[in-house]
């Protein structure tokens, strides 16, 4: 990638889907901050595939003074009453959710709505055209943590990239060592749950290896 005009990749985290002690995730959380930089946390849990909206707020309203105190974005997916409800910063939409319009009116212009495309070139698109801020592609690799989404191809990143100015995610089973080559097809963020939580050396030196990767793309932009 030559485009002198774009910025930095920046880590987009989410949360484990389900998470039984909210005081030790908040720590954990806490110790990932020191790994380096984090743009966003999602809270997303679905422990049976569905929005717990009771855990998300209790879990969201422990997170959010960590986020304010670091400049992290606090996202809360699917549901735009817990985001109004936390004053979070803005909630992700999946594919079949809330169309974005919708959510826009409910929340206004300030918080941050993203949308979920998978592999479409078309939803994406219309998620731009209704007012998203940004829009997430994936999986590109086998992911746990959402088994059911359709593969997504690296062409994708770098079509958005060349003729959208709306940001645009990575997401599905990203891990330190393939940061680097969705950054350089056209990744703005990329969405990282287990390749950070489940890292066998802990994640703050799972972030601490996103950031490095993505330094290194970026070098390369």
């Amino acid at each position: 990638m030559t485009d002198i005009k774009r910025e930095r990749t920046r880590l987009y985290l989410i949360t484990p889907s389900s998470v039984p002690d909210v005081d030790a995730f908040v720590k954990t959380f806490e110790g990932s901050l020191e790994g380096g930089d984090i743009a966003c946390l999602q809270v997303r849990i679905k422990p049976d595939g569905m929005v717990d909206e009771a855990a998300t707020e209790t879990l969201a309203r422990a997170l959010l003074p960590v986020c304010r105190a670091n400049d992290v974005a606090l996202i809360i997916n699917d549901s735009v009453d817990v985001c109004a409800r936390v004053g979070a910063d803005g909630v992700h939409l999946g594919h079949l959710d809330m169309q974005v319009k919708e959510a826009r009116k409910r929340l206004g212009k300030q918080p941050i709505i993203g949308a979920t495309a998978k592999d479409s070139r078309h939803v994406a698109m219309e998620a731009g055209e209704q007012g998203a801020d940004y829009v997430a592609f994936g999986a590109f690799f086998p992911s746990a943590t959402k088994a059911d989404t359709v593969p997504a191809d690296t062409d994708l990143l770098t079509w958005w990239q060349a003729v959208m100015e709306l940001p645009c995610v990575a997401i599905g089973g990203i891990t330190p060592e393939r940061a680097m080559a969705l950054s350089l097809a056209g990744a703005d963020f990329l969405a990282v749950s287990a390749g950070v939580w489940a890292h066998t050396d802990g994640p703050a030196a799972a972030v601490r290896e996103f950031n490095a990767a993505l330094d290194e793309a970026a070098s390369e932009f």
